[in-house]
């Protein structure tokens, strides 16, 4: 059951079904493919598969306005620290949005019945689903992301309600939550409308012809927290037993078991009438008359005799009164089983952890090995914290060492123990403050039942207590929270998203009725700690035979573990990444000495935008195209792509008269030239420019643009061709300019880089770089490492350093297609005279290495002129060849400049 081996690793690539997991041996994949998978998924992944790349076709101008927008369009956003990173939402995150869009826009899906076409198992009927609305389940892993699969799916549906004419989709939104510690955390994303603005849910203003952010006008209501509720545009985000109605037993804090009051269904008890409203949120919701259902960690609903399910038949049985009904629902979940382990039949996408943990979306869970777990065992004792001191004491070990690795990275880890009763989470966590020092004063323990601790004689004081101990379990990941582990029984089958668990130790053992899945087990530790960067990350998992057991039955979903030696001495050492940081621990080295300064530079290269009006069409020596004589028919659908991925933009089909509007084709390709260029601005001064050649310059003769036949002649790939080659050099030759000098806007100084961790590979210990290792990069280590051996034996050398990503020292170059890019060469070395070189090291020859050698000796001639008036250094650079090198190693540095003299010249 292992994955393809051309399973990418890239999450962001797209899947073919060809190569996704199945819950079989590789040779089966051709006979029994569509019959392991959940029944509908097979043929729907494969069909939306295609319909992708026909550009979504067949959805409407609402759909595919936003589905190129979302995963079609280069997005930018803004970081704390005021720098702008890509972003691109996970293939996974894709896949599941457009399935749910092509089954309702392109098929037409409104019931059961419909659904049912995309059976590939032959086993399914329409009594397996309950429900007579429109019904869609994403199976997502855990930490995958599916609250943004959710924000994209509200905001399509309140697109197309508002600009598809014949539409029956909603904008009013019911956002349902298990229970409290779930509806924390959506909370946390949709206060504000903050998921909307921080991720680039709403397109920009213009695109696709729409004013998309000043018509997205949607009230956001938390429970009974509801504003003025107008007829559409509201998002009513809610736990479910504010949507119950009639006789719902309250939980209490008098209750024996306050799992209740805590975690499950309810929280707070309901404030009933609201300020603003004579209606409280269950009676609100039913007089709403279009309304779309989102339910998160939509497991609870697996049964229709709950009140969960009978709470959405409800309020769909209140709209067919009306002569309506429920608009849509869309249930997200990592386990979508029902208690017998079957699956939702309506689950239409499906993301499982095996890929998620293979594309490092998540952490990958490593267990001890065997001579590791040879060493645990059970005493005899009635004490927990005597009879499992092996497995705590193993815990508390592996948790000093993630927390030593990530508290140097600005994180700390948090250890997570569950315990089999919450009557010995006291003891529990008392033995952990007992047997680790560090833990002291910071261990949270969260008790369930009235009987615990925190259950006093008053009701107000343990209803505070509960309040305080909820908000703390929230901000366990923080520096404002003291507590590095926390014992419970609690917070276990979803909802509690921690990111810092780095270790799991589990003293209890699940049976049948309980009811609860190794992922959802698993879950509590798998979410990503750190976001950008392509790390693998880790969560150790251990405990009792059973709870072991337990866990690696997840086997059987294709999910496979690494076995790594755990515990101190006896157990061995286990390293999961190296940290790269200043050496400022060894007694030997002397920081002052062996750092580098090198200056900051203003950019050489900028673009100058206004320079756009100077642009002359007719001056452009391009090849001209001969007009095709299209026939009417072939004019009636006109399809326009983009210029450089070959992705359907947009379709126009002309009406009887045969007219089009060339207005929306110039606009198409300005708009095109100026994403793909990555200019911001001008379309103003653009626009008259591309009108003008399409006119005048692209054919062999002067052509009337709002002749069909144009039109269809435009729409050649051959005429974006031209249209894109001949604006862009001529866009470049204007634009890019050269400022003829640099000045110096500050300092890099290397002992400022903070730490930062890479995967483990061979590395180098060097004693006269300020860094503690020297790692290569993948795929040139070998090169990197013999040269960083050489630095550290040339006896000229005074001190040297590898360009790590986390220095930032880089230069702006332009390509040889004429675009603008950046360069990050690979070491910096000091000499004994004084002088800073800047190596670039190279295995094999890429097109753009002249370019970028001729920017790296322009920026040290530009560094050395700049440096000269206060003293400062003079720079030089060397291109070394791997070839050559290994060749001929010289034995000193000034041998090295002697001897590699490529592109010294200018």
């Amino acid at each position: 059951m292992a994955l393809h081996s051309e399973f990418p690793r890239d999450p962001y690539q797209n899947l073919a079904p060809g190569v996704r997991w199945i819950p079989a041996p590789e040779d089966m994949r051709e006979s029994a493919y569509e019959k392991l998978l959940p029944p509908l998924v097979a043929k729907i992944r494969e069909e939306v598969a295609a319909w992708r790349a026909s550009g979504y076709a067949g959805a409407s101008a609402t759909s595919r306005a936003l589905l190129q927008w979302w995963f079609e369009t280069d997005h930018l956003i803004e970081q704390a620290d005021g720098t702008q990173n890509p972003f691109h939402y996970y293939f996974a995150q894709r896949e599941a949005v457009e399935s749910v869009i092509w089954l309702y826009d392109v098929r037409g899906v409104r019931d059961k019945f419909d659904l049912l076409r995309f059976d590939a198992s032959g086993a399914v009927s329409s009594g397996m689903f309950d429900e007579d609305w429109p019904r869609f389940v994403v199976k997502m892993a855990t930490g995958s992301g599916k609250t943004k699969v959710l924000s994209l799916l509200i905001a399509w549906s309140f697109y197309h309600r508002t600009y598809e004419a014949e539409s029956q989709l909603a904008r009013n939104f019911l956002l349902i939550a298990p229970n409290i510690i779930v509806l924390d955390r959506l909370r946390t994303d949709f206060d504000g409308l903050r998921i909307f603005f921080n991720d680039p849910v709403l397109p920009d203003n213009g695109h696709a012809g729409r004013n998309w952010r000043d018509d997205f006008q949607l009230a956001l209501h938390i429970q009974d927290d509801v504003r003025i509720v107008r007829p559409t545009g509201n998002l009513f985000l809610t736990n479910i037993h504010r949507v119950y109605l009639g006789d719902i037993p309250e939980p209490s804090l008098e209750d024996d078991d306050l799992r209740d009051y805590f975690l499950a269904p309810f929280g707070d008890k309901p404030a009933g009438k609201t300020t603003d409203s004579n209606t409280d949120l269950g009676e609100l919701i039913r007089e709403v008359d279009e309304l779309a259902v989102f339910n998160d960690e939509a497991h609870h609903i697996h049964d229709p005799r709950l009140a969960w399910f009978g709470c959405i038949r409800d309020i769909h049985n209140r709209l067919l009164q009306k002569d309506l009904r429920l608009s849509l629902q869309i249930d997200v979940t990592a386990t979508p089983r029902h208690n017998n382990g079957a699956i939702f039949v309506q689950t239409v996408s499906d993301y499982p952890l095996v890929e998620a943990i293979a594309q490092n979306v998540v952490k990958h869970p490593v267990l001890p090995d065997a001579a590791s777990r040879a060493k645990l065992a059970e005493h005899k004792s009635p004490i927990i914290t005597e009879k499992y001191a092996d497995y705590l004491r193993l815990g508390v070990e592996e948790w000093r060492k993630s927390n030593a690795e990530h508290e140097k990275l600005g994180k700390k880890a948090i250890l997570f123990v569950m315990v089999d009763d919450t009557r010995n989470c006291d003891e529990v966590g008392d033995y952990l403050q007992k047997i680790c020092p560090e833990l002291t004063d910071a261990v949270l323990v969260i008790h369930t039942k009235a009987n615990g601790e925190i259950s006093e004689a008053s009701s107000s004081k343990s209803k505070d207590e509960l309040e305080r101990l909820r908000k703390e379990s929230n901000e366990i990941d923080t520096w404002k929270s003291k507590h590095r582990a926390i014992v419970s029984v609690l917070m276990l089958k979803e909802g509690w998203d921690v990111r810092n668990v780095t270790v799991i130790v589990g003293l209890r053992a699940y049976s049948a009725k309980s009811n609860i899945l190794p992922e959802q087990t698993l879950g509590r530790g798998l979410r990503r700690m750190y976001f950008g960067s392509e790390q693998r990350e880790t969560v150790s998992v251990m405990g009792t035979p059973a709870f072991m057991e337990f866990v690696e039955s997840i086997q059987n979903e294709g999910v496979t573990f690494d076995y790594a030696p755990m515990g101190g001495e006896p157990g061995g050492k286990r390293e999961d990444s190296i940290i790269v940081e200043v050496d400022a621990d060894a007694p030997d080295k002397d920081l002052d000495a062996l750092d580098i300064a090198l200056p900051r530079l203003s950019r050489r290269f900028n673009r100058e935008y206004k320079d756009l009006g100077e642009l002359d069409p007719t001056s452009f020596d391009n090849p001209k195209l001969e007009v095709e004589p299209y026939t009417a028919e072939e004019t009636r659908e006109i399809v326009f792509k983009t210029m450089l991925e070959s992705e359907v933009d947009h379709t126009i089909l002309l009406d009887g008269d045969g007219t089009g509007d060339w207005r929306s084709v110039v606009a198409f390709f300005a708009r095109q030239l100026l994403k793909d260029l990555r200019l911001v601005g001008g379309y103003e001064l653009l626009y008259p420019k591309v009108r003008a050649f399409l006119r005048e310059g692209l054919f062999t003769r002067s052509v009337d643009l709002d002749d069909p036949v144009i039109l269809r002649n435009l729409s050649r790939p051959e005429a974006s061709k031209i249209i894109f080659d001949s604006f862009r050099a001529a866009i470049n030759g204007l634009t890019i300019r050269d400022s003829g000098a640099s000045r110096i806007e500050g300092h890099i100084r290397l002992r400022d880089v903070r730490p930062f961790r890479t995967e483990p590979r061979g590395c180098l210990a060097p004693k006269k770089s300020i860094f503690n290792k020297i790692v290569g990069e993948t795929g040139a280590d070998r090169l990197e490492l013999a040269f960083a051996s050489f630095l550290e034996s040339a006896p000229d050398v005074q001190s040297f350093a590898k360009n790590y990503m986390a220095v930032g020292f880089r230069l702006d170059y332009v390509r040889a297609d004429g675009e603008l890019s950046t360069y990050t060469p690979d070491f910096f070395a000091r000499t004994s005279d004084g002088a800073v070189w800047i190596v670039e090291t190279k295995g094999r020859e890429e097109l753009d290495i002249p370019r970028k050698m001729v920017r790296l000796r322009q920026w040290c001639e530009d560094a050395t002129i700049a440096s000269a008036e206060d003293g400062g250094a003079r720079y030089g650079f060397v291109y070394v060849d791997q070839e050559s090198f290994e060749k001929h190693r010289p034995s000193s540095f000034s041998a090295l400049v002697a001897s590699f003299r490529d592109y010294q010249e200018a």
